[in-house]
């Protein structure tokens, strides 16, 4: 705003300015813990499958595992817990994979409610601070009996300020809560589409017949 600083519309917001920047630092240090953690879950999935494919057929089941283990992210947790129950059938291949995707989801949607929740309480703060600025000006004019332009003009900038900032950290609060979220679907998907390429795959390869059991090892 012309005329103010940050520093000064900050401190004419009154109290519910702190409220709002605590939303805003909250929101700031949750989207750095959700992009790290993203970012490490992100992997070329279908070069991924195509490394399993082929340490499989050329280096066999244990070096498979242990490239899963090496490998960061849900697509790989979900290869290794398939391909350690290979032995027992397809169908505890799909129980396994089911379970550990579920954990996985969670893991991945970890902190997003209170992103959302954020997004909700930034806005409120801002409304109730000008609820107050407003009350405290006319509740002086009550006092004075007087109507100052200049008080009045005061106490109706710094509501403004609090609607404003309020609406300001729930908007980029909004913006980073969407991009997780769009990227967390993208990670879904690839774990649906991999899983059934890594049953798929099982079943080509028909594990329970051409590799012995004392050669996989038992989970």
């Amino acid at each position: 705003m012309e005329g103010y600083s940050l520093w000064q519309m900050y401190v004419a917001g009154g109290f519910f300015m702190h409220l709002i920047l605590g939303c805003l630092l909250i929101g700031l240090g949750l989207g750095v813990e959700r992009f790290l953690t993203l970012k490490r879950a992100t992997i070329d999935t279908r070069q991924f499958f195509e490394r399993i494919r082929k340490v499989l057929s050329e280096a066999g089941y244990q070096a498979a595992l242990e490239l899963c283990k090496k490998t960061p992210g849900p697509v790989a947790a979900i290869f290794h817990a398939g391909l350690q129950r290979a032995p027992r059938g397809v169908e505890q291949v799909e129980k396994a994979i089911m379970n550990i995707a579920a954990v996985e989801m969670a893991a991945l949607k970890k902190n997003m409610i209170w992103l959302t929740l954020l997004v909700t309480l930034a806005p409120l703060f801002g409304f109730i601070g000008a609820a107050q600025r407003l009350l405290m000006t006319f509740r002086a004019v009550e006092q004075t009996n007087t109507v100052s332009p200049a008080l009045v003009a005061h106490g109706f900038v710094a509501a403004l300020i609090t609607i404003l900032f309020g609406l300001i950290v729930a908007l980029l609060v909004k913006t980073a809560h969407n991009f997780f979220t769009n990227h967390v679907e993208e990670l879904v998907n690839d774990m649906e589409e991999s899983s059934a390429e890594l049953i798929d795959l099982l079943v080509e390869m028909e594990f329970q017949t051409k590799i012995p059991v004392n050669q996989i090892g038992q989970a």
